[in-house]
């Protein structure tokens, strides 16, 4: 990702964006009146990337111009997101992803998602900071977003329900 973006090939990974790595395993089990309910909300990822192993019942869905389109299973394959975090180091060139997961007539839906999220567990007497990656911006390219702490960030992405609301707004300039 760093060479996509022109930079040294370790300088994400030397920004700490590797560090952490926190696994989940979903169960979403075969809901009799999918219609009526939904498995999870519109949201984005508060990391810097996620991948998502899915199985072959499906339900994942990406927005897409306005549009909710199926992430359809591939056997063996692993989805990959980009996150919160990427955008706002990134300074959009990265763009996190809404998604959500609709509930299934079939089932159990099972599927297992790795975020890579900086450390959370950090030197009080010197915070982390991130921002906007400064071999990324220009005159034509000015930060979109104010530097934040690790502890005001994940704080606040926290705090925020799965609304679909975008979590990188009080974090804009």
């Amino acid at each position: 990702m760093s060479a996509v973006l022109g930079l040294n090939p370790d300088h994400l990974k030397d920004m700490g964006c590797t560090e952490g790595l926190f696994l989940i395993g979903q169960y979403y089990p075969a809901c009799p009146e999918p219609d009526s309910t939904l498995g999870l909300g519109k949201h984005t990822d508060g990391c810097f990337l996620t991948l998502v192993l899915q199985d072959q019942i499906g339900g994942l869905q990406v927005l897409h111009e306005d549009q909710w389109v199926d992430v359809r299973p591939v056997p063996g394959s692993l989805i990959v997101k980009i996150g919160d975090m990427s955008q706002l180091i990134t300074n959009d060139k990265f763009k996190s992803v809404h998604h959500r997961v609709l509930a299934k007539n079939v089932g159990p839906r099972i599927s297992v998602a790795s975020f890579f999220r900086t450390h959370f567990k950090e030197d009080p007497s010197m915070p982390r900071r991130y921002g906007s990656i400064e071999e990324l911006l220009s005159e034509e390219n000015p930060p979109i977003y104010r530097e934040t702490t690790v502890k005001e960030y994940v704080s606040h992405v926290y705090s925020r329900a799965l609304d679909g609301a975008d979590k990188l707004d009080s974090f804009k300039l």
